[in-house]
């Protein structure tokens, strides 16, 4: 079992971050004409906006909140607050953009399993990749349930030592997830494995910021007579 622990928290978070950065540089510079969200909203908008908009808030909400909070070192925020208040803060923030955002992910599931144009046009991957956030986010919300039995914070900090550890290149960073619910660990496995699908799914059109549009000239567009 420590055999398999070092694997899955010590040598594969390196393999699935080497093929994000490498495959989605290999991406962008081979096949830039593939690197789009593929939006299906002109084929069916049966509450796409709402379904679109509570996965896209929750889903920058946790991704954004786990950033910040697995990688600010403990001496940052403990003049401010303690690991225990920290933590109740994850699981409430957390919680509500999880919610939301598994909302959106199954009312997208649905649209994309139900609407035959859309799932004519879709892929296998565009399928894949949405179910798999939304059991991805289902794990994150059922990792509460163990995280309320222990709110002194103890269980966010050996959360945050492993990611420092692993993005610091120290060993013996799986060792702070040996004892860990199993939960936790499915989720942080299937969280690495998102990143390793990253660069050959749609997800590739987080890294595009539309910047040239600030400093485009204006168009001038007139209406026929």
């Amino acid at each position: 079992m420590d055999y398999l622990n070092t694997l899955l928290f010590g040598i594969y978070p390196y393999v699935a971050l080497t093929v994000f950065v490498i495959g989605s540089w290999v991406r962008y510079d081979m096949g830039q004409f593939t690197w789009k969200a593929g939006s299906s909203q002109m084929l069916g908008r049966g509450k796409m906006r709402l379904a679109s908009n509570l996965f896209h808030v929750g889903i920058l909400v946790i991704f954004f909140g786990h950033l910040v909070g697995l990688l600010t070192p403990h001496w940052v925020y403990e003049p401010f607050m303690s690991p225990g208040t920290k933590q109740v803060m994850a699981i409430t923030v957390g919680g509500i953009a999880g919610i939301a955002c598994l909302i959106g992910a199954a009312m997208l599931t649905y649209r994309r399993l139900t609407q035959p144009r859309v799932r004519a046009t879709g892929s296998f991957a565009d399928l894949l990749i949405i179910v798999i956030l939304l059991v991805q986010v289902a794990l994150g919300l059922l990792t509460i349930l163990p995280t309320l039995g222990h709110l002194d914070g103890s269980t966010m900090l050996l959360f945050s030592s492993w990611a420092q550890s692993i993005m610091t290149f120290q060993g013996g960073a799986a060792e702070y997830l040996a004892g860990v619910h199993w939960i936790y660990k499915t989720h942080i496995f299937l969280g690495l494995t998102i990143f390793v699908l990253f660069p050959f799914t749609r997800l590739v059109h987080m890294f595009s910021l539309p910047l040239e549009y600030v400093g485009r000239r204006y168009q001038v567009v007139r209406r026929r007579v």
